[in-house]
């Protein structure tokens, strides 16, 4: 029987190891997830929400065995893993409460001698396919406002974080969610490429790699199902002239290094204006200065290795090719002990002297890695940030709030942030353009996309 490995960044180690699931046990999962579908709709919604409730506090129980494993797993330090936990309950609640609204019928307006109105009913299951660098986050922007809206769950996790899938798992049963209402699949990529055409399965929502999301659309295309598509970003900020500069610099320091860089949303390239150009450079390369690169495990460390040394490799080779084209790198690696060629720990970097001719302002590089270029206006600055594939998010530091919603208006992105970057605010939907994808979740309108209209018109007799 094959097996699906994690190896973990730390060590190199064989962290975890789990048999694939087989034809049979694919085929009773989805059978059961179809039979239960029927009977989990006709719940209330009170009582679903009892019970996601009871899951939020199930998954808070196993906070600390949660941190180790996605130490060991993907390379979060323990010290930053318990917030994963809260803003995926966070998340998770707040789907709860809005879904009363988000599931509430629509009421067109009277017309005489007729009812009329619109509900909104659940599409059936719902196969969540999700990836390893926010392995909780990720996964329940879908998975509870599916179940909320009375679909069942299916979910198939990267084989870097496949114990998330079981800890999702022990968290539903826990709470007493019936049978078959959530289960999670141990399959291999292709597998779950040929899971889409399964006609049992009536939406797919993919968080990955363009590449792979391409395959989701086409193994989906010859089915009339809807696919929500995240395929990431490349994240630029703007800080104005009239910002805060130890703010900004604090800030988008930690929106570019947390989580190693992997993250989707994370910043990966920033535009400074010409006036504060040297003195947001400076800070930032100071509060880089207190990063400490390290054994994941180890609570003192902030910074832990990237997923594996392959990664680490794609990351050094964008930097050093950035150099090779006259980029400057501003952190000495030597400052960071931990940092190995051929392993995947490495040392955060800022470079400058960067342009849009390089790898590693256009590419997406998922690593502790930020080039920094000088602007000369907010002209300057949009028709950089909107040169790109990618339209995720985009963070602008000002005291100027009329003037950053007009450039807000002008960019290419699915959220724009005043001040802050790299967050999820569970009240707005999470969405994005161009190579980012399709689709969005989170909010009431993350609903849309996981139910479908029915129309009721009725004449009175």
């Amino acid at each position: 029987m094959s097996m699906q490995q994690t190896i973990s960044p730390v060590d190199g180690s064989v962290y975890a190891e789990r048999p694939f699931a087989d034809a049979a046990r694919i085929d009773a999962v989805l059978d059961k997830s179809v039979a239960a579908q029927r009977l989990w709709a006709a719940r209330g919604l009170e009582e679903r929400a009892v019970l996601g409730h009871k899951f939020c506090e199930a998954l808070l129980r196993h906070s600390d065995e949660i941190a180790l494993d996605l130490a060991w797993s993907m390379g979060r330090p323990v010290s930053q893993a318990p917030g994963e936990v809260r803003g995926c309950v966070e998340r998770a609640r707040f789907m709860i409460d809005a879904a009363a609204e988000g599931l509430a019928p629509l009421d067109p307006g009277p017309k005489s001698g007729f009812k009329r109105y619109v509900k909104r009913v659940p599409l059936g299951v719902v196969f969540v396919i999700a990836p390893w660098n926010y392995p909780f986050l990720t996964a329940i922007n879908t998975i509870m406002p599916a179940i909320m809206a009375g679909n069942t769950v299916v979910l198939k996790h990267a084989a870097q974080t496949q114990l998330i899938a079981e800890r999702f798992q022990q968290a539903f049963d826990e709470a007493g969610l019936p049978e078959g209402v959530f289960q999670h699949l141990h399959i291999s990529g292709a597998t779950a490429e040929a899971l889409v055409k399964d006609t049992r399965i009536a939406h797919v929502a993919f968080t990955g790699s363009v590449p792979v999301g391409h395959a989701v659309s086409r193994a989906a295309a010859d089915r009339f199902i809807s696919v929500g598509l995240e395929l990431g970003g490349k994240d630029p900020a703007y800080v104005r002239a009239d910002a805060d500069i130890a703010f900004a610099a604090e800030n988008l320091v930690d929106g570019a290094f947390f989580n190693s860089g992997q993250s989707c949303c994370g910043i990966e390239r920033i535009y400074v204006h010409e006036a504060v150009y040297a003195e947001f450079v400076a800070k930032a390369v100071a509060v880089t200065g207190q990063y400490r690169l390290g054994n994941p495990a180890d609570p003192e460390t902030n910074l832990g290795p990237v997923v594996s040394a392959k990664a680490a490799a794609f990351i050094r080779g964008q930097i050093e090719d950035a150099v090779a084209q006259g980029a400057r790198a501003l952190i000495d690696p030597s400052a960071f002990p931990a940092n190995q060629p051929g392993t995947p720990y490495l040392a955060p970097q800022i470079l400058v002297n960067v342009t849009h001719n390089m790898r590693v302002m256009t590419e997406e590089t998922f690593g502790p890695v930020v080039g920094i270029m000088k602007v000369g206006s907010d002209e300057e600055a949009i028709r950089l940030m909107n040169d790109s594939a990618y339209g995720l998010t985009a963070a602008i530091f000002s005291t100027d709030v009329a003037a950053v919603e007009a450039i807000g208006a002008l960019i290419e992105t699915g959220t724009v942030f005043l001040n802050r970057c790299d967050y999820l605010d569970p009240a707005l939907p999470w969405t994005g353009v161009k190579d980012t994808g399709r689709g969005h979740t989170l909010s009431v309108w993350g609903y849309e996309q996981l139910t479908r209209p029915q129309s009721f018109h009725l004449r009175l007799p």
